[in-house]
């Protein structure tokens, strides 16, 4: 535990460092770009016979840098206000980039063709599941199926690079289809499976996730399978299984819970690089 927290310390002490970087160069940019701008304006709203732009602002430079700082100047209100332009920036900045990773990641994914991919085999990016809910074996509706469906959705939330799950394929890669599990829904068609599907994320891992899954279905052998595109998580997520909550990453082909040692040590090293 003192391990996960030193670590938990050091990320927060790298984010407030960038922070306080970014807040700096606003300031700078607010006293040497700002505040002399200002004053530009305001001289030749006063008809006066400054120096050409460029001048100008050297000249309110080599003031700021020799200490002849005209206190009319509002110096230290430009400072402020480059300082949370500079903040703004760099928290904008952030999060346009993280939607671009992501749409590039989902643009990447969306490009690959489905035959090859399944083709390819499991792997740590991609699993099958031959079911949402049908159980194939004993021919009726199989709750814990969606279980396993949960638990292989929250290894690849807990993964850096997200993952691919596809519904009605077999371990074998062996084409199943989903038409078993349409006949189980009130709405039996994808609308229906999609709307379940959604469900069971929202209520076993977090609303909050929902916006990171991208469902499509294809049309392969006449049969349907549903192609579920997961992006990385912004946090750690955790399954509840017999009232314990879990903690699930994938290993290989497959997908494990780590013991509480393990997932902290996982969460404080995924999630640093994650910021």
């Amino acid at each position: 535990m003192k391990r996960f927290l030193l670590q938990l310390l050091y990320i927060w002490k790298q984010k407030l460092k960038i922070y306080f970087i970014a807040g700096w160069i606003g300031a700078g940019m607010g006293i040497f770009l700002l505040a002399p701008s200002y004053d530009y304006i305001s001289s030749r709203e006063r008809n006066a016979d400054p120096l050409s732009s460029i001048e100008f602002v050297l000249s309110q430079f080599k003031e700021v840098m020799t200490g002849q700082i005209n206190q009319n100047n509002l110096i230290f209100f430009y400072a402020e206000i480059g300082a949370i332009l500079g903040l703004l920036s760099l928290g904008f900045y952030q999060i346009l980039h993280k939607r671009l990773v992501d749409l590039d990641a989902l643009k990447i994914e969306l490009e690959k063709d489905l035959p090859t991919i399944i083709r390819q085999g499991e792997g740590p990016l991609l699993e099958f599941k031959s079911s949402l809910r049908w159980d194939i074996q004993e021919q009726r509706v199989n709750k814990t199926l969606e279980g396993v469906i949960m638990k292989t959705l929250a290894g690849f939330f807990n993964s850096p690079v997200g993952g691919t799950l596809l519904i009605g394929v077999a371990d074998n890669g062996e084409i199943m289809g989903l038409e078993s599990d349409f006949q189980t829904l009130k709405k039996p068609d994808h609308d229906g499976f999609e709307q379940t599907l959604m469900t069971a994320i929202s209520s076993n891992l977090g609303a909050d996730l929902c916006p990171l899954i991208h469902v499509l279905f294809h049309k392969l052998t006449d049969r349907d399978v549903c192609r579920v595109i997961v992006s990385p998580s912004h946090r750690p997520v955790f399954l509840t299984q017999s009232n314990t909550p879990k903690f699930f990453v994938r290993t290989g082909g497959g997908t494990r819970d780590l013991n509480i040692q393990e997932a902290l040590d996982y969460v404080a090293s995924r999630w640093k690089k994650a910021k």
